[in-house]
């Protein structure tokens, strides 16, 4: 168990630094948006049509990403490339019907989402969701071959690419066009703005397609089998189901907030604020996804020893404890990670500890989804979802004309913890895991009195407050080393 604990770790360290800081060095690209864009509006206009995006990727994968890691895997197989030839072709094939019926209906859903004006940002996002989803699967592919190195080098150099084309177009470009507009008239507009944003994604993605070319060819020169299909549809649908009814869980707020006022301006402004905001806390998300990469080959290997739930339940419990010092790292710190937007979005900040929250109960959800995709019962992951999605959905629709968002935060908070807490009662009974409650409710207690503890003494000096903290967040480590070190190295003995 010991070497599949550091295997776990170490592949979620070098998926992290895809992951983390990947997401650290686009998430430094907020600064920029949030003081070059004109006003929070055009902000808005980024996170609603992300959300999409986000929306949009999971449908066009189906849920074959975690399809591919069940059949490759499967004790029976004996073609490998033929499963992932059939994940592939399948992808390829809902991607092109999708960027043909948008691009046959986008008159009305340019009208439909508010963007008539500018109908080549639909488009433009049409096609780098419809790549991107294509891509997840030879993704997917280097995680099962273990080749984490180079998953991570692909999605750096895509980030790396994004991130300098964003200050090409948003920095460079609006300095020589002040001294030198002729040099670059024949390509750069000044007042397109928010449009190179997107321009700049339709480079990487095209980049990152080329670089997985290697990756694919396997899977290109190998046949579709419709048998395999079959199987592998009955399984991942469930999954497709829970994947959309997830994401637009954490991307409703995002999508629907526009439809909940009259004014679209005051709509996309608030959006903003917000979308600026709920950045600062994706520390906990690029966390979460660092950990997915690494958990989902983890559990299906597991699956064929004997130790497997021991496994599972050690991996939740160190999963929680970097989640609660990841929460109180960021609200320790959150006088300086502020400065990561612009001022005229601070009024937003009181959404990013109940943000984080809502992050670490779906983080603990996904550890609970073992037991449905152990034993091929994902139609309760989509009773979850679905029911998660159904709540968030009605907060938002009642609470976000009053409460503005506010309420897009504690809808996040409120069906992530509704979903983790199903699956953890009806998980006790389909496939017990004897998970440490003991521990996680001390770590969660001990967290929770540091956290009120940073603010019982009220500091004025920024340094000393940052420095009593840091104290405060040293004690959780130093506890969190010597309970699961020192203590159990001596129990060994």
């Amino acid at each position: 168990m010991a070497g599949g604990m550091k295997r776990l770790a170490k592949d979620t360290a070098i998926y992290g630094l895809s992951s983390i800081i990947g997401r650290f060095l686009n998430w430094m690209l907020v600064p920029l948006y949030t003081r070059v864009l004109a006003n929070t509006a055009d902000y808005g206009v980024v996170t609603n049509l992300y959300g999409w995006t986000a929306l949009l990727l999971v449908i066009l994968v189906c849920g074959m990403e975690t399809g591919l890691f069940r059949f490759i895997n499967h004790k029976e197989e004996q073609e490998p490339l033929r499963v992932y030839a059939t994940t592939l072709y399948t992808v390829a094939a809902v991607a092109v019907v999708f960027l043909v019926a948008v691009f046959s209906f986008i008159s009305p859903i340019n009208s439909a989402l508010g963007y008539s004006s500018h109908p080549e940002y639909v488009a433009m996002m049409a096609g780098i969701v419809a790549v991107d989803a294509f891509c997840c699967i030879p993704f997917a592919y280097l995680r099962y071959r273990g080749k984490a190195i180079r998953f991570a080098v692909i999605k750096l150099l895509n980030i790396g690419l994004n991130i300098a084309l964003n200050l090409f177009f948003l920095l460079v470009c609006p300095l020589i066009h002040n001294s030198h507009p002729e040099w670059i008239s024949w390509f750069y507009r000044a007042d397109y703005g928010v449009g190179y944003i997107f321009i700049s994604n339709v480079f990487t993605t095209a980049l990152t397609f080329a670089l997985l070319l290697p990756d694919m060819l396997p899977g290109l020169r190998s046949r579709m089998d419709i048998g395999r299909l079959k199987k592998i549809f009955a399984y991942s649908f469930p999954i497709l189901i829970l994947g959309v009814a997830g994401i637009f869980n954490q991307a409703a707020d995002k999508i629907l907030f526009p439809f909940m006022f009259d004014n679209q301006d005051y709509a996309n402004a608030q959006l903003g604020i917000y979308g600026a905001c709920f950045k600062i806390a994706v520390v906990m998300v690029m966390f979460i996804q660092a950990f997915r990469y690494a958990y989902e080959p983890f559990i299906f290997a597991k699956n064929r020893e004997k130790d497997n739930r021991v496994a599972y339940a050690e991996a939740m419990k160190y999963f929680i404890i970097f989640a609660l010092a990841i929460f109180l790292g960021v609200m320790y710190y959150l006088d300086i990670l502020k400065y990561i937007v612009d001022a005229k979005y601070y009024e937003g900040l009181s959404v990013v500890p109940i943000v984080m929250l809502g992050e670490l109960f779906f983080g603990i959800y996904f550890n609970l989804s073992v037991w449905y995709k152990l034993t091929d019962r994902t139609v309760w992951g989509a009773i979850f979802s679905v029911t998660g999605c159904l709540a968030t959905v009605a907060i938002i629709i009642l609470f976000v004309p009053h409460y503005g968002f506010m309420a897009c935060a504690w809808a996040s908070f409120a069906s992530n913890l509704l979903m983790m807490l199903l699956s953890y009662f009806i998980g006790r009974k389909k496939y017990p895991v004897a998970y440490d409650l003991r521990s996680a409710l001390i770590y969660t207690l001990l967290a929770a009195a540091l956290y009120a503890a940073a603010f019982v003494p009220s500091v004025e000096n920024v340094w000393l407050k940052l420095a009593y903290r840091s104290g405060l967040l040293l004690i959780f480590g130093g506890f969190a080393v010597w309970r699961e070190y020192f203590i159990q190295l001596k129990y060994k003995k």
